[in-house]
């Protein structure tokens, strides 16, 4: 239960940008990183000190990974159960793997939440056609599917708004699938927190996000929700992650429903893109945060000097307003050496900062992000 000495390796399971601006922060506190990823051109092996390249069920480059590394974390949810389980009779791996295996299934992650007291939207198991007909009679027809594995950003979700449209579904279907009621949603909320060794927790402040096609576009830091309810948010991501003996982050998702309750979305035990906005708006930002969780290491409080809009930049479209971006006032940005930008693909991200307390209104942060928001309707902001 000690903390690794500087200048020990951190391994990191996948080459994405989370594994990238992860391997950074480890890189400012004097560790070296380790990559494992099938991909020599990933954003990760850019900055990391050195890498495996293998795919994550690839036993011999497992174990040359492992030894290679003091402690393992992974960047994103899609990799191999099997193979961490590997790396776990080698090594240490933080988050554990059965966290990711909790997070890598819907149908398991619903049934541990449900366990722990979380309130869910209403769901259904749906393994095959004649579950599926259940499930929607019993949600009114106003149901999301989705696949139970390797869906995010949209991806592997069929929107059911009535009857008609639940008959033109029709029969070649990926089961088994889970069945989400549509919710009457005020907005949609998320909290990072961070568990360490020693049992600390610490929560970032809530933030609201707004999607575009399924992808996270804004994430807003503070979310402009009452104080009580923020305290509930962070309360209840606390409590999720002391239940699962979380060791590292993880991104709670959460409904604000439309009298004010909250429903948990889902869970991401790594780095999240609604964090992003703590690398501008906090001394300790999420990646450190998880770096020294993973290492061991103190956890500082996760305090909020600014206020934050966090703008992904997806895409081509977006990718040819980064030279506006790098003449606007206010703006950070943060690119993640991606060589294609495809559509549909997160290439970076800019955050804009606030005085504290200064968190403008729709229109102000449409001034300021200029350009990167005209695209978007003024009351999607």
């Amino acid at each position: 239960m000690t903390a690794l000495p500087f200048g020990a390796t951190l391994g990191i399971v996948g080459g994405g940008q989370l594994g990238r601006m992860s391997a950074m922060a480890a890189a400012r506190l004097g560790f070296r990183v380790h990559v494992l990823t099938p991909d020599i051109d990933s954003p990760a092996c850019e900055v990391a000190s050195s890498a495996t390249i293998g795919d994550y069920d690839d036993e011999v480059a497992l174990r040359d990974f492992a030894e290679h590394v003091d402690v393992v974390t992974f960047e994103f949810e899609n990799v191999s159960a099997h193979g961490l389980r590997i790396l776990e009779s080698i090594k240490p791996v933080r988050p554990a793997g059965a966290v990711l295996e909790i997070s890598q299934d819907r149908i398991a992650e619903k049934r541990r939440l449900s366990e722990i007291g979380a309130a869910l939207a209403p769901w259904r198991e749906v393994p095959d056609a004649a579950a599926l007909a259940a499930a929607a009679e019993a949600l009114d027809y106003r149901l999301i599917l989705k696949t139970t594995r390797f869906g995010y950003d949209g991806k592997g979700q069929f929107r059911i708004r009535d009857a008609e449209e639940f008959a033109a579904l029709g029969t070649d279907l990926p089961y088994p699938l889970v069945a989400e009621g549509i919710v009457d949603f005020e907005r949609e909320i998320s909290v990072m927190v961070a568990r360490g060794l020693d049992g600390d927790v610490r929560c970032f402040d809530v933030t609201e996000n707004r999607h575009r096609n399924g992808i996270l576009d804004l994430s807003l830091a503070p979310a402009p929700i009452p104080p009580a309810l923020a305290a509930q948010a962070q309360s209840m991501a606390r409590h999720i992650a002391e239940s699962l003996d979380l060791i590292g982050i993880m991104g709670v998702e959460m409904f604000v429903d439309a009298r004010g309750g909250l429903l948990i979305n889902e869970i991401a035990p790594r780095p999240h893109n609604s964090g992003h906005w703590t690398m501008n708006a906090c001394l300790v930002d999420q990646f450190e945060m998880h770096v020294r969780a993973v290492l061991g290491l103190p956890l500082p409080e996760a305090t909020r000097h600014s206020d934050a809009v966090m703008k992904n930049l997806i895409g081509p479209d977006d990718m040819a307003l980064c030279d506006a971006a790098l003449r606007m006032p206010g703006l950070a940005l943060h690119l993640y050496g991606k060589d294609e930008a495809r559509p549909g693909r997160k290439m970076g991200h800019v955050n804009a900062i606030f005085p504290r307390g200064a968190l403008p209104g729709p229109f102000g942060i449409a001034a300021v992000l200029g350009p990167l928001v005209e695209p978007v309707v003024s009351e999607d902001i």
